[in-house]
C-alpha cells in the first residue's frame, strides 16, 4: 500500500472532495428473466458493533433503504469479533446474498472469506473502511478521510492562532485503532496541519507521545476506539505527566468515542469548563457528544452524514442489480495493497457548538428533544 504520505499527496493533488466523477464497471449481478429486483437484489450488511452509535445508524438507515428498493436484507453486527464478523459473512452468502457491504473490523483479514464470496459471484463494497489485502471488493464508499484530519488540525490551529504565531500550547494527540485503515488517514491529515507546530515548538506534547512523522500513528492508537481505554490513557498522562500545576490545552481525538473517555479522565482530574477545560475534537456527531459541545465539554465534531453515505451505497446496489456502471469520484487514491479500489468519497462538515442547530438539527439528523433544546 502507498505510504500515508503520499496518500496525503494524492488526496490534496487530486482535490478528489471536489467531486470528480468517473465510472467503473458493475459486475456480473443482473436481474432474473422475471425482472423482479426483490429476488435478484439480494444483500447483505456486516457491520462491525453495535457498541458504537454511529454503526447503529449506518446499519439500521441502510437496511430501511434498500428494503424500501424492495432488496432482500440481512443485516448482521459483530460485536467488533473478526472470527464473528467472517462466519456472519460467510452465512450471508450461503443464504443467498448476492451483494455484500462490509464495514471490516480488521480491514487485513476478511480476504479468504471475499474471495470465497467472489468465486460464486458476490459483489462486496466496502463500506467507509477500505478491505486491504484482496481482488475481491469491488467498490469503496466512504468519507474524504484524511479531509476529515484536515478539518481537525485545521480547527486547531485556527482556534489556538497557531498561524499567527501564538503558543506554546501543550497537545495531547490521540489516534484511532491501529486495525482500522480509516485511523490512518484521519491522523495523516491532522499530523500534517500540526507536525509543524510541533517541530517549532509551538505545540509541545509533555507526555511525548508525539509520532515523528505519519507513519508512527499506531503507537498512540486506542485499539477498538474504546471509550475506556482512551480514559485509561488519558488518566496516565494526566497522572504521569502533569504533576507540577501544567494543564492539558489541546487534545486530538479522531473520533467520538475516544473523545467521551478524555473528557471523563479530565472531568476525573478536576478540569472544569469555562476555566482550565481544554480544546478537543471529535467525530460522528454521536448524541452524547453533540451534548458535550452544547456543555463546552468538547470543542467540535467532523459529522459525516451517514444518509448520505447510505445513500449511496444503495445508489450502487442498484446499479449493480441492473448492471449498470457504477458511479464513484476517486480511482486513484484507495490501494489496498492489492489493487487500486474505485471508490465514492463524501464530504464531512465542522460542527462546533454554534453550528448544531443549523447543522444538525435542522437537517433531521438529531432531534432536538434529544438535545434538550
Amino acid at each position: 500500500m502507498t505510504t500515508i504520505k503520499n496518500v496525503s499527496a494524492l488526496l490534496l493533488a487530486a482535490g478528489v472532495a471536489a467531486g470528480l466523477s468517473a465510472c467503473a464497471p458493475a459486475g456480473s449481478a443482473t436481474p432474473d428473466a422475471e425482472g423482479d429486483a426483490a429476488t435478484t437484489c439480494n444483500v447483505g450488511i456486516s457491520m462491525p458493533t453495535r457498541s458504537l452509535e454511529r454503526w447503529i445508524n449506518d446499519g439500521e438507515g441502510l437496511k430501511e433503504k434498500l428494503e424500501a428498493a424492495d432488496c432482500t436484507v440481512d443485516l448482521q453486527y459483530a460485536d467488533n469479533k473478526t472470527d464473528q464478523q467472517i462466519s456472519q459473512i460467510q452465512n450471508q452468502v450461503a443464504g443467498g446474498a448476492k451483494i455484500l457491504v462490509v464495514a471490516a473490523i480488521d480491514g487485513q483479514t476478511l480476504g479468504p472469506a471475499l474471495e470465497e464470496a467472489k468465486s460464486q459471484d458476490v459483489q462486496v463494497i466496502a463500506y467507509d473502511r477500505l478491505i486491504n489485502g484482496t481482488e475481491a471488493v469491488d467498490y469503496y464508499a466512504t468519507f474524504d478521510n484524511y479531509k476529515v484530519g484536515q478539518l481537525q488540525g485545521q480547527f486547531i490551529e485556527e482556534q489556538l492562532g497557531l498561524a499567527d504565531g501564538k503558543g506554546p500550547f501543550n497537545l495531547e494527540p490521540f489516534a484511532g485503532s491501529p486495525d482500522d485503515n480509516n485511523a490512518a488517514f484521519f491522523f495523516a491529515g491532522a499530523w500534517d496541519v500540526l507536525l509543524p507546530y510541533v517541530e517549532s515548538g509551538q505545540l509541545e506534547v509533555p507526555s511525548g507521545k508525539s509520532p515523528a512523522d505519519n507513519d508512527g500513528w499506531k503507537a498512540i492508537g486506542i485499539l477498538g476506539w474504546g471509550s475506556d481505554d482512551a480514559q485509561a490513557e488519558m488518566d496516565n498522562r494526566l497522572q504521569s505527566f502533569y504533576t507540577g500545576g501544567d494543564k492539558v490545552d489541546v487534545v486530538l481525538s479522531p473520533n467520538d468515542s475516544l473523545a467521551l473517555g478524555i473528557e471523563a479522565s479530565l472531568n476525573a482530574a478536576g478540569y472544569e469548563p469555562g476555566t482550565d477545560w481544554p480544546l478537543i475534537t471529535g467525530q460522528d456527531a454521536d448524541v452524547a457528544n453533540v451534548k458535550a459541545i452544547l456543555a463546552d465539554q468538547q470543542s467540535m465534531t467532523v459529522w459525516k452524514d451517514t444518509r448520505e453515505l447510505g445513500g449511496q451505497v444503495e445508489s450502487m446496489v442498484a446499479a449493480i442489480v441492473a448492471g449498470d456502471e457504477v458511479e464513484v469520484n476517486d480511482t486513484e487514491t484507495y490501494d489496498n495493497g492489492t489493487k487500486v479500489v474505485p471508490s465514492y468519497l463524501l464530504d464531512p462538515v465542522v460542527v462546533a457548538k454554534d453550528d448544531v442547530e443549523s447543522t444538525l438539527v435542522e437537517s433531521g439528523f438529531v432531534a432536538a428533544a434529544d438535545l434538550g433544546l
